[in-house]
């Protein structure tokens, strides 16, 4: 198990390579396509070329810091959070690891993420729904599954791979704006007046759905490399830091049944967090969009690697039981917080 997880930090630490190399390819393309079609000027790709590295590097060194603000992470309060900081504490201890910072996302939906570039800067997020849907045993299991992402230096491959999004759903937008506003407009006036303008309005139109299309396709794209099994890896992680598969599974069992949405995300920062916090409810609005993107298998099939190890019967998501869920049974008396 140990080998494994040690060829495991070893295979993150390279993707996290390839991964800011094809963010800096990507952003240089996106920013060099875009000056182009708007400024008409070759040597803009000088200026892309400096955009892009400056991007790369503000995106390892920053990204943990710009996803917790995207969430709307806060500081949990020791006093106010402290069975949080406990249990946060108690699982770095666990797995051999310095304690990570502690945050609290005001929410109602229960969901909680890990981000960071290495164990040593780190932090643990938990919504405040979390804290109030599970009790000390299922959340436990959470924090020891956000601690799994960080010895395992998930973190580090999907943080960057959020910014990445982030960087190229930003300069898609502002060249929409600039294009459509500016570029576009001003191409029309000139072609008007000068048959010469044809061609370059042709560019900008052929730069305007690269950008806005294929751009932040590949950026969704990028940021679903992120292996899918990071999640059932981490689960596994999850028992045996606990020692207890009860914990982990029974978490995972109330987020199948809550069909809450956390209020402030998005497609860029959807993959950090323990489930999706998309809208994957069949028969409502962006649905197909958002399992089409989905970077989390099924929690019916995380649930059933969990339940096989208890040797506990398979369990049915509540799509397919059309009642919520399969009962797991009455669940085990609150401890005293």
């Amino acid at each position: 198990m140990t080998t494994d997880f040690l060829e495991l930090q070893k295979k993150n630490k390279r993707t996290t390579r390839w991964l800011l190399l094809a963010s800096f390819l990507l952003v240089f393309i996106v920013s060099f396509v875009a000056g182009l079609a708007l400024t008409g000027f070759l040597g803009f790709g000088i200026f892309a070329l400096l955009l892009s590295g400056t991007l790369t590097f503000f995106q390892y060194r920053k990204s943990s810091s710009l996803a917790l603000r995207a969430t709307g992470a806060i500081p949990a309060d020791p006093d106010e959070y402290a069975q949080l900081h406990n249990l946060v504490e108690e699982m770095a201890l666990a797995s051999g690891l310095p304690k990570p910072d502690v945050y609290i996302v005001i929410d109602p939906a229960p969901n909680a993420f890990a981000t960071g570039r290495d164990p040593e800067n780190a932090a643990v997020a938990a919504t405040t729904g979390l804290l109030e849907k599970l009790d000390r045993n299922e959340l436990q299991g959470v924090i020891a599954h956000e601690m799994a992402h960080i010895r395992n230096y998930d973190i580090r491959v999907m943080t960057v791979a959020a910014a990445t999004a982030g960087a190229v759903a930003i300069m898609a937008d502002l060249f929409w704006r600039i294009a459509f506003f500016g570029g576009l407009g001003g191409n029309r006036n000139r072609s008007s007046n000068n048959r010469g303008g044809g061609p370059q309005a042709i560019i900008v139109v052929v730069a305007f759905v690269f950008v806005t299309v294929l751009a932040p396709l590949a950026a969704a794209l990028l940021k679903a490399a992120v292996s899918r099994s990071r999640e059932e890896l981490a689960d596994a992680t999850a028992v045996e830091l606990t020692r207890n598969p009860s914990g982990i599974r029974m978490a995972l069992e109330k987020l199948d049944h809550d069909v809450t949405v956390v209020r402030k995300t998005s497609h860029a920062t959807s993959h950090l967090w323990i489930e999706s916090p998309d809208d994957h409810v069949k028969g409502h609005r962006g649905k197909r969009m958002n399992d089409m993107f989905n970077t989390h298998p099924p929690l019916s099939e995380r649930i059933n690697l969990l339940r096989k190890m208890e040797g506990l019967p398979p369990y049915l998501s509540s799509q397919e039981s059309g009642r919520g869920s399969q009962d797991p049974g009455p669940p085990p008396p609150r401890r005293m917080r």
